[in-house]
This record gives structure tokens, C-alpha cells and sequence, in this order.
């Protein structure tokens, strides 16, 4: 997610006061927010410090009631978050619908697991050894703007099922639903103070929250330049923190596969959300075999994505978040680039970028190695299982990616060999709220969502306590004295 947050090297404290909120279709400023300064910040955490006090103390299933109340209300509030998401970010309007429902869905799955957080009876000789989960205290969820509301609740809704307080700072260019949604925790019920959002610049408002002492766990997405500077800050104070980065995924089609629906696929899996997804298959390695044939069904599939205005429902792929973020993606394919492939996109108002495939003459070019976050895939021939798995390594990344075989042994080797951490065969759906996301190497550090998420923003502590009578002891000892003289 190279470009997902902003840099983390401006020394203002303070930070701007205000920041237009620009819509990436037209271009026009839709709201005016103010940006949240270090003393904010301090001010924040004290609060939620407070509040987490109270929330930990609570029954768990008042927690697990409230946090139902909040996906109720979030699901009566759906189409005004999605036309919000829209606004701000340029989503399709039916991804942003289906980002607010997985935003209901995440909170209602994680007030299943308040009654759930069970620790253990440990065997142990002279007692009963239990172990508790704690939660840690106040949490800083550092979101993204390509998903700004998923990504936001996959840290928000297990850390308050936890027992925690959340800080979520969204990103400078996506602040309005995050506002939305803590605006509709407390009117589900969260106490004050619980849930707060601090808009602002990643070198203020992040930054702080990052150092502050009060602040006990760092959930960042975005990029892995940023996630290394927030890991050793995190360090200073010996402070927790998940880190989900950067990806290059491979979406490898075997000549065995059934390469109509290989290609059919392949579009959707590099084009949605613009390519901006961290989990997008931008390097689509080809059997040589059938790689002519997969680029003659290639073609027709990825011009017949509908790229358009977000609010018609017809729409699949909208404009990029920015005009600082497309000049970055056309750095990418000069005029002479080896393009294969080169869609259509609207001229005039918005950040428009079409959709492209590229077909390198090395697997090293700077195109098949480095994440471009937009819709630019490159295709490679491998020969081999053991040439496809090379070459689906060859990158610092390891979050995701997709194969396609008709020969299970074939998926299953190749899955357990390929250094990623959500794979999928046949499909490129590897990313559920109750299965486990993250990634190998320079794409993160720790687990998201599934059946632990809530274990991650907790302290295992644990307790022995003694089943032994002192006075028998004493008597024993007497006894065995006696009985030796």
C-alpha cells in the first residue's frame, strides 16, 4: 500500500487547521474538516483512558449489546455511509455499499466473540493455573483511504469487543465516514469518550498518537515505509502494534486451469477499487503454453470493465483518490511502455486513469516488482510449478494472491509454497471478516479479523493459586521429622 498514508516527516506539531476534503470525480471540495493537533491528541487519549476504564469493568454481554446496537445502526445508516464513501474516495457505489455492510458485519461478528474471550486451566502441580485476557487500554487505529471504512472497523470492532478505547485517525483525503461512524456509536450506546476520530496530517495527528505513553497498542495500514518508521517509534515505549503494508500480488494461471474463467477473473482482481488494494494480483504469471490464448480472452475482458461515473450502479471502477496519486501511476507507463493492453477512461474532471496491462521483457522490471496502487497489471510466461513459484517470490511482498489449477496436489503445493499470507485457488476472494489477514515480509507484521482478532488487543495474564493446606504441610513435616529421629 505504498502510497496509502501520508509521510510521517513534517515538523509542525500543530498541524494545518483545516483541509478540504476533495471528491476524486469532480474534482470539488465536499466538506471543510478541521485537522486534529498534538494537544488534541493528549487531550483524546486522557479521555479515552478514562472511558476504557469503565468499559473494561462492564458485563460482556452489555458490551456484546452495545456493539450489536452499533452494526444495527450502521445498517440503517448504510446507503448514507456508501454515498458519503463515494464522495470522498470515488468507490463505485455498489463497493460502497458492500464496505459499509462489511463495517455492520465486523462489529455484529465481534460482539459474538465478548463472551467468547475464554482464557485456560492450565494442569499444574500443588494448584488451579488460569489465565485471563486483559485488555490493553487505549488503541490507535492509523487507517488508510483506499478502504476507509473496512479497514477502519477491522481494528475498531475487536479492540472495543476486547474492552478497549479506539483513537482511529483516518487518512488526510478520507475523513467523513470515520466522522460519520463515531457519530453513530454514540448513538448506539457507546459511552463517551470510547470511540473518537481525529482527522489530521500523519506527521501530527499520527505521530502523536504513535509516541503518546497513553496509547498502548498502533494499528497501521499503508505503506511499508511508513509501517517501518511507526515500528521502531512503537518501539521507544515497548508499545504493541499490527502492521498490514505493501503487496505485489501474483495471480498465477496453470495450463491445466480453465482459462476462460482465469481470464474472466483476472480484470476484477487487478481493476477493483482502481487497483488501489493492497491485496490486488497485479503480476498475472502465465503458463507459456497457454499465455497467447489467456491474452486473446485477456483483452475483451478487462476493455468490457465498466469505468465511469461512481454513482450510476453500473459503474466497476471509478477515478484514483487524487491528482498526486495519478501522476504517480502514469510514472509508471511512459509513452513507450510495453502495453499489451490499454483501456478507455472519462477526460475532463476527475482523477481518471485507465486500465493497463504491461508485458515486461524481465521479471525484475521495476513495473513486476514495485506496487504501482493503480490499474496497471504486468503478465509474465513462466514454464514450470517450480519456475511459477520463483517467480510468485520473487518480491519483498507476501499479503496475498490467487492459482488456478484443475490439480488439487498441484493447489496445495503450490499454496503451501508460495510466501503470501491469504491465498485463494480457482477464486480471488481471500479475504473474509472471520478468516485470519496479514501478510509475509515487507507486508506486515501480526493478524487481522477472523475467530483471534480479539485475543490481539488483549494481555494474557496468568494466575496460580495454591490448593495446599499449610498447616497440613506442617504437620506432615513434623511427622517425617519425628518418625527419622
Amino acid at each position: 500500500m505504498s502510497q496509502q498514508h501520508e509521510q510521517h516527516d513534517r515538523p509542525d506539531p500543530d498541524g494545518p487547521h483545516e483541509h478540504d476534503i476533495l471528491d476524486p470525480t469532480t474534482e470539488e471540495v465536499v466538506a471543510t474538516v478541521r485537522a486534529s493537533s498534538a494537544h488534541d491528541v493528549d487531550a483524546a487519549v486522557a479521555r479515552a483512558g478514562r472511558a476504557a476504564a469503565h468499559w473494561a469493568a462492564c458485563a460482556p454481554g452489555d458490551r456484546a449489546r452495545i456493539l450489536r446496537r452499533f452494526a444495527v445502526v450502521v445498517d440503517e445508516h448504510l446507503e448514507e455511509l456508501a454515498r458519503l464513501e463515494v464522495r470522498e474516495a470515488g468507490h463505485p457505489i455498489g463497493n460502497a455499499r458492500w464496505e459499509a455492510g462489511n463495517v455492520r458485519d465486523l462489529l455484529d461478528y465481534a460482539a459474538g466473540g465478548v463472551e467468547r474471550l475464554t482464557g485456560r486451566q492450565i494442569p499444574v502441580a500443588g494448584g488451579l493455573d488460569i489465565t485471563f485476557h486483559e485488555p490493553l487500554g487505549v488503541v490507535a487505529v492509523i487507517a488508510p483511504w483506499n478502504f476507509p471504512m473496512p479497514i477502519a472497523a477491522w481494528g475498531l470492532a475487536p479492540a472495543l469487543a476486547a474492552g478497549n478505547a479506539v483513537l482511529l485517525k483516518p487518512a488526510e483525503t478520507t475523513p467523513l465516514t470515520a466522522l460519520r461512524l463515531a457519530e453513530l456509536g454514540l448513538a448506539a450506546g457507546l459511552p463517551e469518550g470510547l470511540f473518537q476520530v481525529l482527522p489530521g496530517a500523519g506527521p501530527v495527528a499520527g505521530r502523536a498518537l504513535v509516541e503518546h505513553p497513553g496509547v498502548a497498542k498502533v494499528v497501521f495500514t499503508g505503506s511499508t515505509a511508513v509501517g517501518r518508521d511507526i515500528m521502531a517509534r512503537c518501539a521507544a515505549g515497548v508499545k504493541r502494534v499490527t502492521l498490514e503494508l505493501g503487496g505485489k500480488s501474483a495471480n498465477i494461471v496453470f495450463a491445466d486451469a480453465d482459462i476462460e474463467a482465469a481470464a474472466a477473473a483476472a480484470p476484477g482482481a487487478f481493476l477493483d477499487n482502481t487497483g488501489q488494494d493492497c491485496c490486488a494480483r497485479t503480476r498475472i504469471l502465465v503458463q507459456r503454453g497457454v499465455y497467447h490464448r489467456f491474452m486473446d480472452l485477456l483483452e475483451p475482458a478487462v476493455r468490457a470493465f465498466r469505468v465511469g461515473d461512481p454513482r450510476d450502479p453500473d459503474t466497476q471502477m471509478g477515478p484514483l483518490i487524487s491528482a498526486a496519486h495519478r501522476e504517480r501511476v502514469r510514472s509508471y507507463v511512459p509513452q513507450d511502455a510495453p502495453a499489451a493492453i490499454r483501456g478507455d477512461a472519462p477526460t475532463g474532471k476527475g482523477f481518471w486513469y485507465p486500465a493497463t496491462v504491461l508485458t515486461p521483457d524481465s521479471a525484475e522490471d521495476r513495473t513486476a516488482v514495485e506496487e504501482i496502487f493503480g490499474p496497471v497489471a504486468v503478465v509474465l510466461p513462466f514454464d514450470d510449478e517450480a519456475d511459477a513459484i520463483r517467480l510468485a517470490n520473487a518480491t519483498a511482498y507476501g499479503l496475498s494472491g490467487s492459482l488456478w489449477t484443475r490439480d488439487v496436489g498441484r493447489a496445495l503445493r503450490v499454496s503451501r509454497a508460495v510466501r503470501a499470507g491469504n491465498l485463494s485457488v480457482n477464486s480471488h476472494s481471500s479475504v473474509r471478516y472471520s478468516t485470519p489477514f496479514g501478510g509475509f515480509g515487507q507486508s506486515g507484521l501480526g493478524r487481522e479479523l477472523g475467530p483471534d482478532a480479539l485475543a490481539a488487543f488483549t494481555e494474557i495474564k496468568n494466575v496460580f493459586i495454591s490448593t495446599e493446606s499449610t498447616s497440613t504441610e506442617t504437620i506432615s513435616t513434623e511427622t517425617i521429622s519425628t518418625e527419622e529421629s
